[in-house]
Protein backbone atom coordinates (compact mmCIF):
# COMPACT_ATOMS: atom_id res chain seq x y z
CA UNK A 1 0.00 0.00 0.00
CA UNK A 2 2.64 2.48 1.44
CA UNK A 3 5.25 1.32 -1.27
CA UNK A 4 3.57 2.45 -4.60
CA UNK A 5 -0.35 3.40 -4.27
CA UNK A 6 0.46 5.96 -1.36
CA UNK A 7 3.34 6.95 0.06
CA UNK A 8 5.16 8.32 -2.81
CA UNK A 9 2.40 10.36 -3.58
CA UNK A 10 2.59 12.23 -0.50
CA UNK A 11 5.88 14.04 -1.91
CA UNK A 12 4.18 14.49 -5.69
CA UNK A 13 0.99 16.64 -4.48
CA UNK A 14 1.62 20.55 -4.52
CA UNK A 15 1.63 21.40 -1.22
CA UNK A 16 2.93 18.38 0.42
CA UNK A 17 5.71 16.45 1.94
CA UNK A 18 6.10 12.97 3.50
CA UNK A 19 7.79 14.25 6.61
CA UNK A 20 8.24 10.71 8.97
CA UNK A 21 7.43 7.16 8.92
CA UNK A 22 7.21 5.19 11.86
CA UNK A 23 7.06 1.70 12.15
CA UNK A 24 7.37 -0.88 15.73
CA UNK A 25 10.38 -2.22 13.71
CA UNK A 26 12.68 0.47 14.01
CA UNK A 27 14.86 -1.17 11.25
CA UNK A 28 12.10 -1.51 8.78
CA UNK A 29 11.38 2.20 8.99
CA UNK A 30 14.83 3.34 8.52
CA UNK A 31 14.87 0.75 5.59
CA UNK A 32 11.34 2.60 4.13
CA UNK A 33 12.57 6.15 4.64
CA UNK A 34 15.71 5.74 2.90
CA UNK A 35 14.07 4.10 -0.20
CA UNK A 36 11.89 7.00 -0.15
CA UNK A 37 13.83 10.01 0.89
CA UNK A 38 11.86 10.52 4.42
CA UNK A 39 13.83 12.87 6.64
CA UNK A 40 12.46 11.73 10.29
CA UNK A 41 11.63 7.88 11.16
CA UNK A 42 9.88 6.55 14.34
CA UNK A 43 9.15 3.74 15.93
CA UNK A 44 6.28 4.57 18.40
CA UNK A 45 3.19 6.68 17.42
CA UNK A 46 3.51 8.92 20.65
CA UNK A 47 6.97 10.05 19.28
CA UNK A 48 5.30 10.61 15.70
CA UNK A 49 2.91 12.57 17.24
CA UNK A 50 4.82 14.76 19.73
CA UNK A 51 6.76 16.28 16.10
CA UNK A 52 5.29 19.28 15.90
CA UNK A 53 6.74 19.61 12.80
CA UNK A 54 3.91 16.97 11.24
CA UNK A 55 0.78 18.56 10.77
CA UNK A 56 -1.07 15.56 9.34
CA UNK A 57 -0.91 11.64 9.81
CA UNK A 58 -1.87 8.98 7.37
CA UNK A 59 -2.81 5.58 9.79
CA UNK A 60 -1.62 2.31 7.05
CA UNK A 61 -2.31 -0.62 9.22
CA UNK A 62 -4.70 -3.07 9.74
CA UNK A 63 -7.92 -2.12 10.94
CA UNK A 64 -7.26 -3.33 14.17
CA UNK A 65 -5.21 0.01 14.91
CA UNK A 66 -7.23 2.42 13.03
CA UNK A 67 -9.40 3.59 15.72
CA UNK A 68 -6.20 3.69 18.38
CA UNK A 69 -4.13 5.66 16.12
CA UNK A 70 -6.80 7.84 14.70
CA UNK A 71 -8.32 8.80 17.76
CA UNK A 72 -4.60 9.65 19.21
CA UNK A 73 -3.93 11.88 16.23
CA UNK A 74 -6.94 13.67 16.65
CA UNK A 75 -6.45 14.07 20.14
CA UNK A 76 -3.41 15.57 19.33
CA UNK A 77 -4.77 18.26 16.93
CA UNK A 78 -3.55 16.75 13.70
CA UNK A 79 -6.02 15.98 10.71
CA UNK A 80 -5.85 11.83 9.73
CA UNK A 81 -6.14 9.97 6.84
CA UNK A 82 -7.33 6.29 7.50
CA UNK A 83 -6.81 3.26 5.14
CA UNK A 84 -10.16 1.62 4.28
CA UNK A 85 -11.74 0.18 5.68
CA UNK A 86 -12.07 3.24 8.29
CA UNK A 87 -12.22 0.64 11.79
CA UNK A 88 -13.04 -2.87 12.32
CA UNK A 89 -16.73 -1.91 12.87
CA UNK A 90 -19.39 1.02 12.65
CA UNK A 91 -18.83 1.31 16.35
CA UNK A 92 -15.26 2.26 16.21
CA UNK A 93 -15.73 4.52 13.39
CA UNK A 94 -18.38 6.70 15.55
CA UNK A 95 -15.56 6.69 18.02
CA UNK A 96 -13.37 8.47 15.46
CA UNK A 97 -16.07 10.50 13.97
CA UNK A 98 -17.35 11.41 17.91
CA UNK A 99 -13.34 12.49 18.39
CA UNK A 100 -13.56 14.90 15.27
CA UNK A 101 -16.63 16.87 15.98
CA UNK A 102 -15.27 17.12 19.42
CA UNK A 103 -11.84 18.48 18.74
CA UNK A 104 -13.35 20.23 15.31
CA UNK A 105 -10.09 18.06 13.39
CA UNK A 106 -11.22 16.16 10.08
CA UNK A 107 -11.32 13.12 9.16
CA UNK A 108 -10.49 11.34 5.70
CA UNK A 109 -10.68 7.49 4.74
CA UNK A 110 -8.53 6.15 1.55
CA UNK A 111 -12.12 5.51 -0.99
CA UNK A 112 -9.72 6.87 -3.40
CA UNK A 113 -12.15 5.60 -6.74
CA UNK A 114 -14.62 8.53 -5.55
CA UNK A 115 -11.44 10.72 -7.02
CA UNK A 116 -9.91 8.56 -9.55
CA UNK A 117 -11.05 9.74 -13.37
CA UNK A 118 -12.41 6.24 -14.59
CA UNK A 119 -15.01 6.27 -11.80
CA UNK A 120 -15.54 10.11 -11.90
CA UNK A 121 -16.59 9.50 -15.55
CA UNK A 122 -18.67 6.73 -15.08
CA UNK A 123 -20.49 9.07 -12.09
CA UNK A 124 -20.54 11.90 -15.20
CA UNK A 125 -22.70 9.48 -17.73
CA UNK A 126 -24.78 8.38 -15.05
CA UNK A 127 -25.70 11.87 -14.15
CA UNK A 128 -26.02 13.38 -17.42
CA UNK A 129 -28.18 10.27 -19.11
CA UNK A 130 -26.54 9.03 -20.80
CA UNK A 131 -28.41 5.45 -20.31
CA UNK A 132 -31.34 7.01 -18.47
CA UNK A 133 -32.69 5.89 -15.39
CA UNK A 134 -30.93 3.48 -13.52
CA UNK A 135 -33.47 0.77 -12.85
CA UNK A 136 -30.66 -2.11 -11.75
CA UNK A 137 -27.19 -2.70 -11.16
CA UNK A 138 -24.87 -6.08 -10.00
CA UNK A 139 -21.60 -6.36 -8.95
CA UNK A 140 -19.68 -9.48 -9.14
CA UNK A 141 -16.22 -10.56 -7.53
CA UNK A 142 -14.45 -13.56 -7.47
CA UNK A 143 -11.27 -15.44 -6.79
CA UNK A 144 -10.08 -18.04 -6.06
CA UNK A 145 -8.36 -18.89 -2.38
CA UNK A 146 -4.63 -19.28 -2.02
CA UNK A 147 -2.26 -21.60 -1.88
CA UNK A 148 -1.16 -19.36 1.86
CA UNK A 149 -4.92 -20.13 2.72
CA UNK A 150 -5.54 -23.38 1.70
CA UNK A 151 -2.79 -24.68 4.25
CA UNK A 152 -3.61 -22.06 6.64
CA UNK A 153 -1.13 -19.38 6.38
CA UNK A 154 -3.43 -17.16 6.86
CA UNK A 155 -2.92 -13.36 5.62
CA UNK A 156 -4.42 -10.49 8.47
CA UNK A 157 -6.86 -9.56 5.93
CA UNK A 158 -8.99 -12.71 6.55
CA UNK A 159 -8.71 -12.62 10.44
CA UNK A 160 -11.46 -10.83 11.43
CA UNK A 161 -9.76 -9.65 14.61
CA UNK A 162 -7.37 -7.77 12.73
CA UNK A 163 -9.39 -6.65 9.60
CA UNK A 164 -12.98 -6.84 11.00
CA UNK A 165 -14.10 -10.01 8.82
CA UNK A 166 -12.42 -11.37 5.21
CA UNK A 167 -11.12 -10.10 1.62
CA UNK A 168 -15.45 -8.64 1.90
CA UNK A 169 -14.67 -5.89 4.19
CA UNK A 170 -10.97 -5.46 2.54
CA UNK A 171 -12.47 -5.52 -1.08
CA UNK A 172 -15.80 -4.97 -1.26
CA UNK A 173 -15.80 -2.11 0.62
CA UNK A 174 -14.52 -0.05 -2.25
CA UNK A 175 -17.12 -1.27 -4.19
CA UNK A 176 -19.57 -0.44 -1.84
CA UNK A 177 -18.40 3.08 -0.76
CA UNK A 178 -18.10 3.85 -4.47
CA UNK A 179 -22.54 3.16 -4.72
CA UNK A 180 -22.77 5.26 -1.75
CA UNK A 181 -20.64 7.97 -3.81
CA UNK A 182 -22.89 7.31 -6.65
CA UNK A 183 -26.19 6.87 -5.03
CA UNK A 184 -26.25 8.01 -1.27
CA UNK A 185 -26.86 5.57 1.63
CA UNK A 186 -28.33 2.54 1.64
CA UNK A 187 -31.92 2.57 2.29
CA UNK A 188 -32.78 -1.64 2.88
CA UNK A 189 -30.95 -4.69 2.47
CA UNK A 190 -30.98 -8.31 2.77
CA UNK A 191 -27.47 -11.04 2.55
CA UNK A 192 -27.17 -14.45 2.90
CA UNK A 193 -23.10 -14.92 4.32
CA UNK A 194 -21.16 -18.27 4.25
CA UNK A 195 -18.02 -19.40 4.55
CA UNK A 196 -17.80 -22.47 2.16
CA UNK A 197 -14.15 -23.22 2.37
CA UNK A 198 -13.54 -23.58 5.93
CA UNK A 199 -10.02 -22.28 5.87
CA UNK A 200 -10.46 -19.45 7.82
CA UNK A 201 -13.14 -18.45 10.22
CA UNK A 202 -14.46 -15.29 7.99
CA UNK A 203 -17.08 -15.46 5.47
CA UNK A 204 -16.30 -15.88 1.84
CA UNK A 205 -18.93 -16.12 0.16
CA UNK A 206 -21.28 -12.89 0.66
CA UNK A 207 -24.99 -12.36 -1.61
CA UNK A 208 -26.77 -8.84 -0.77
CA UNK A 209 -29.61 -7.27 -2.09
CA UNK A 210 -29.37 -3.40 -1.80
CA UNK A 211 -31.64 -0.95 -2.66
CA UNK A 212 -31.16 2.90 -2.51
CA UNK A 213 -33.46 5.98 -2.85
CA UNK A 214 -35.01 6.15 -6.15
CA UNK A 215 -35.86 2.32 -6.38
CA UNK A 216 -32.51 2.75 -7.21
CA UNK A 217 -31.98 -1.79 -6.88
CA UNK A 218 -29.38 -4.10 -7.42
CA UNK A 219 -26.91 -7.48 -6.30
CA UNK A 220 -23.93 -8.04 -4.90
CA UNK A 221 -21.86 -11.35 -5.32
CA UNK A 222 -18.46 -11.71 -3.63
CA UNK A 223 -16.97 -15.08 -3.91
CA UNK A 224 -13.45 -15.93 -2.18
CA UNK A 225 -13.22 -19.83 -3.29
CA UNK A 226 -13.90 -19.74 -6.59
CA UNK A 227 -12.57 -22.36 -8.94
CA UNK A 228 -9.17 -21.32 -10.64
CA UNK A 229 -9.52 -19.56 -13.84
CA UNK A 230 -12.89 -17.83 -12.78
CA UNK A 231 -12.46 -14.57 -11.56
CA UNK A 232 -14.66 -11.97 -12.15
CA UNK A 233 -14.49 -7.90 -11.06
CA UNK A 234 -17.64 -6.49 -12.52
CA UNK A 235 -19.91 -3.48 -12.07
CA UNK A 236 -22.82 -3.48 -14.21
CA UNK A 237 -25.47 -0.53 -13.79
CA UNK A 238 -28.71 -1.02 -15.88
CA UNK A 239 -30.46 1.56 -17.02
CA UNK A 240 -34.11 2.15 -19.46
CA UNK A 241 -31.61 3.34 -21.77
CA UNK A 242 -28.54 1.59 -22.14
CA UNK A 243 -26.10 -0.06 -19.40
CA UNK A 244 -22.55 1.06 -18.67
CA UNK A 245 -20.28 -2.02 -17.64
CA UNK A 246 -16.53 -1.54 -16.10
CA UNK A 247 -14.54 -3.19 -13.40
CA UNK A 248 -13.59 -1.93 -9.54
CA UNK A 249 -9.97 -3.12 -9.70
CA UNK A 250 -8.54 -4.11 -13.23
CA UNK A 251 -9.23 -0.67 -14.75
CA UNK A 252 -10.49 -2.11 -18.24
CA UNK A 253 -12.39 -0.12 -20.37
CA UNK A 254 -15.56 1.42 -19.68
CA UNK A 255 -18.20 -0.09 -21.46
CA UNK A 256 -21.55 1.83 -22.59
CA UNK A 257 -24.16 0.43 -24.68
CA UNK A 258 -26.99 2.15 -26.15
CA UNK A 259 -29.41 2.73 -28.81
CA UNK A 260 -27.04 4.74 -30.60
CA UNK A 261 -24.25 2.03 -30.42
CA UNK A 262 -21.42 0.46 -28.11
CA UNK A 263 -18.78 3.17 -27.36
CA UNK A 264 -15.84 2.48 -24.51
CA UNK A 265 -14.14 5.02 -22.27
CA UNK A 266 -10.46 4.59 -21.16
CA UNK A 267 -10.05 3.90 -17.56
CA UNK A 268 -6.45 5.05 -16.87
CA UNK A 269 -4.61 3.22 -13.89
CA UNK A 270 -2.62 5.88 -12.03
CA UNK A 271 1.46 4.87 -11.31
CA UNK A 272 -0.23 6.06 -7.49
CA UNK A 273 -3.91 5.15 -7.09
CA UNK A 274 -4.29 7.52 -4.16
CA UNK A 275 -2.87 10.69 -6.11
CA UNK A 276 -6.36 12.33 -6.79
CA UNK A 277 -8.27 11.34 -3.43
CA UNK A 278 -4.58 12.97 -1.18
CA UNK A 279 -4.69 15.85 -4.29
CA UNK A 280 -8.36 17.00 -2.95
CA UNK A 281 -8.13 16.34 0.59
CA UNK A 282 -4.53 18.67 0.60
CA UNK A 283 -6.56 21.13 -0.85
CA UNK A 284 -9.21 20.63 1.55
CA UNK A 285 -6.95 21.34 4.76
CA UNK A 286 -5.61 24.39 2.86
CA UNK A 287 -9.07 25.43 2.58
CA UNK A 288 -9.51 25.11 -1.34
CA UNK A 289 -11.82 22.59 -1.65
CA UNK A 290 -13.69 19.72 -0.05
CA UNK A 291 -12.63 15.43 -0.16
CA UNK A 292 -15.18 13.30 -1.42
CA UNK A 293 -14.32 11.06 1.17
CA UNK A 294 -14.74 11.57 4.72
CA UNK A 295 -15.13 9.91 8.39
CA UNK A 296 -18.97 10.47 7.80
CA UNK A 297 -19.05 8.85 4.08
CA UNK A 298 -16.69 5.78 5.03
CA UNK A 299 -18.82 4.83 7.84
CA UNK A 300 -21.71 4.64 6.24
CA UNK A 301 -20.01 2.22 4.10
CA UNK A 302 -18.62 0.24 7.72
CA UNK A 303 -22.18 0.22 8.74
CA UNK A 304 -23.42 -1.52 5.65
CA UNK A 305 -21.06 -3.85 5.51
CA UNK A 306 -21.89 -4.38 9.19
CA UNK A 307 -25.23 -5.07 8.34
CA UNK A 308 -24.10 -7.24 5.80
CA UNK A 309 -22.75 -9.80 7.63
CA UNK A 310 -24.39 -9.29 11.26
CA UNK A 311 -26.43 -12.40 10.94
CA UNK A 312 -23.00 -14.52 10.21
CA UNK A 313 -20.95 -13.16 12.98
CA UNK A 314 -23.67 -14.07 15.05
CA UNK A 315 -24.20 -17.48 15.03
CA UNK A 316 -20.01 -17.76 15.25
Amino acid sequence: MTEVKSGPAFNKVEGSRLMAVMRRNRVLAEDYAARHNVPKVYSTAAELLNDDEINAVYVATPPCNHAAYAIDSIKAGKPVYIEKPMALNYDECEKINEASAKYNVPVFVAYYRRALPGFLKVKELIENGTIGKIMYFQLQLFKPATDDEKSGRLPWRVIPSLSGGGYFFDLASHQLDYLDFLFGPVKKLKSIVKNTSGFYEAEDLVTAEIEFSGNIIGTGTWYFNAPNGHRRDIIEFIGDKGSIRFSTFGFENITVITSDGKKEFVNERPEHVQYYLIDKIVKALEGKGDSPSSGLTAARTSKVMDDIVREYYKRR
